[in-house]
């Protein structure tokens, strides 16, 4: 049975929970080792990008990045989920002019604190606390900084206003409206997401909404035995690393994930620059592993293992 490595770029549709599209992807492909990065909410659609085999040791690597998003926010309407799928806690009158509208929203571009939603998988004690959000409980959150790149107003059709926004890792969409809502004095919910783009700062790859396959898609090339095409290779994921083959003594280290000297590589002796990834290649040119620079080691150390 083949086993798939590499990392493919998901399409999102609502109604599923990222678990759901990982457990169906587990049915279509056949084989266990699937893990997601940065969940979306079962109402949102978009960009979800999924680690297959070998390739789910990049989890960590690719979860919480850049992101950007297109969102309806709805003014007037408090929730308990902070979005149009929960209980209506609140409801008024919006009295505000578009120009007050536009000035509260671009008020949070920058750093800012934001308390994460209790529908969330944050977890507290031990237990997620949207577990608790659902038992009826309600516990205070600590803010947590996050970062708010930049935001584009596409449209504002009151009480609903469309905004392009990009943020940084951990940032909870739904609180920023929340947070709009708030700031305005007439409360506002998420109604509508789009995750358009998920870029991975670390390893310089970017996820686009138009290179999105559904999960049907999927499953047909797979029945056409044309899915490994969509299968993005663990070492491409990395465009802006150096790429490193090794000798047959270096070949040795690296199959035990020693440390390498720099007579250990015989094409392409890697920088020196502290920390920095480098592509590690055995003597097959196979891709083994990520590399970097420890000048305490007078080495190179190795990061991740794809044996």
């Amino acid at each position: 049975m083949q086993m798939y490595n590499g990392v493919i770029n998901v399409y999102k549709e609502a109604g599923f929970t990222s678990f759901d599209v990982v457990a169906k992807l587990r049915g279509i492909l056949k084989q266990k080792k699937i893990g997601h990065t940065g969940t979306l909410d079962p109402d949102a659609v978009g960009v979800l990008v999924v680690c297959l085999g070998k390739a789910t040791k990049l989890c960590d690597v690719l979860t919480d990045k850049d992101k950007s998003y297109e969102a309806t926010l709805l003014l007037g309407k408090t929730t308990d989920t902070e979005d149009s799928s929960g209980k209506i806690l609140s409801e008024c009158d919006v009295c505000v002019t578009e120009s007050e509208v536009e000035e509260a929203i671009l008020s949070f571009i920058g750093e800012y604190e934001q308390i994460p939603p209790m529908y969330s998988a944050i977890k507290v004690n031990g237990k997620k606390l949207y577990e608790l959000a659902r038992q009826g409980v309600e516990i205070e959150r600590q803010p947590r900084k996050v970062m708010i790149h930049a935001i584009d107003i596409v449209s504002i059709d009151l009480p609903y206003v469309t905004m392009k926004v990009s943020c940084g890792k951990g940032t909870y969409i739904r609180s920023l409206c929340r947070d709009i809502g708030d700031k305005l004095g007439c409360g506002g919910i998420m109604d509508r997401l789009v995750r358009n783009s998920v870029n991975s700062t670390e390893t310089g790859k970017v996820f686009e909404l138009k290179d999105a396959l559904k999960l049907h898609e999927i499953e047909e090339r797979v029945q056409q035995e044309s899915f490994d095409e969509c299968v993005l290779p663990i070492d491409s994921l990395f465009p802006n690393c150096e790429k490193c083959k090794v000798t047959d003594e270096g070949n040795k280290k690296l199959m035990n994930g020693n440390i390498l000297k720099a007579g250990d590589f015989a094409q392409g002796t890697p920088s020196k620059e502290e920390g920095k990834l480098c592509l590690v290649y055995d003597t097959q040119d196979n891709f083994v592993a990520t590399y970097q620079y420890r000048s305490d080691m007078k080495g190179w150390k190795a990061d991740k293992m794809f044996l």
